[in-house]
């Protein structure tokens, strides 16, 4: 995912809509302090932490800059992440990561720190790869269509191919949040 120039086709998914969704699920069950794990500034991660802020501010929380940290979209940086989040004195009682490698790091750091999911620190996640509905618990995350992007991509291919006009020149598919085990009103 890199910065398309304008007018250059492309399928995505919502991805503001998806951070806005997760850190919106959050705030529901009460959380208050939620913490921000995200990737590098890929355009993806960018919106993805666009929802994440404009959901906060939306509720009238502060967006906490020490509540953000980025980092590279894998298991081993996700923990790293998370460990120094979840060992601070005023630690979040949920977080939210820019992809589900990531929140099976937290997954890993909040068990080394003695703390349980979701009981002591909710997680959700984005992408929705197979595997995350097996962990343990099973994850929380932003659902990416990507049956449907592919298809979508393909279509857009062929048209081009064809030399067609292509009316829309981004076609984003919405995400939808996947509710699992992960997620619960914070302590007390």
């Amino acid at each position: 995912n890199r910065e398309l120039p304008d007018g250059v086709p492309f399928v995505g998914a919502t991805n503001f809509r998806g951070g806005q969704a997760a850190t919106r699920h959050l705030i529901e069950l009460g959380h208050r302090r939620i913490g921000l794990i995200t990737g590098p500034d890929h355009p993806f991660c960018l919106a993805r932490t666009a929802g994440y802020c404009s959901a906060l501010i939306e509720a009238g929380l502060p967006v906490e800059p020490d509540l953000m940290v980025k980092t590279l979209l894998t298991r081993e940086d996700g923990c790293a992440a998370a460990r120094d989040l979840l060992s601070r004195p005023d630690r979040p009682t949920a977080v939210f990561t820019a992809n589900d490698m990531q929140a099976l790091g937290v997954y890993r750091a909040a068990r080394e720190l003695g703390l349980r999911v979701p009981d002591d620190l909710s997680v959700v996640g984005f992408d929705d790869v197979p595997a995350v509905a097996w962990a343990d618990p099973p994850l929380t995350t932003v659902h990416q269509p990507l049956a449907e992007m592919a298809v979508a991509a393909t279509e857009l291919a062929l048209a081009l191919g064809r030399g067609d006009d292509v009316p829309q020149v981004g076609l984003e598919i919405a995400t939808s949040l996947t509710v699992r085990e992960s997620t619960a009103p914070p302590k007390g």
